[in-house]
């Protein structure tokens, strides 16, 4: 069982580090996309709750 991020046996200890930091970068972009979504969604259902409230009779 091979990981992604483990060198093969053909390619150099560089290119395997210059892929980790590549695969890396790109996963903690994710995480901030799922913060942001997760943030403006939070915020979202506040103001309808706050609208439900204020408005309710």
């Amino acid at each position: 069982m091979t990981d992604s991020t483990t060198p093969t046996g053909d390619e150099r200890p560089d290119d395997a580090e210059r892929r980790r930091l590549a695969l890396e970068k790109k996963r903690e972009r994710y995480v901030w996309y799922y913060l942001g979504y997760f943030l403006f969604g939070i915020h979202v259902v506040a103001f309808v709750m706050i609208f439900a409230v204020r408005h309710a009779k």
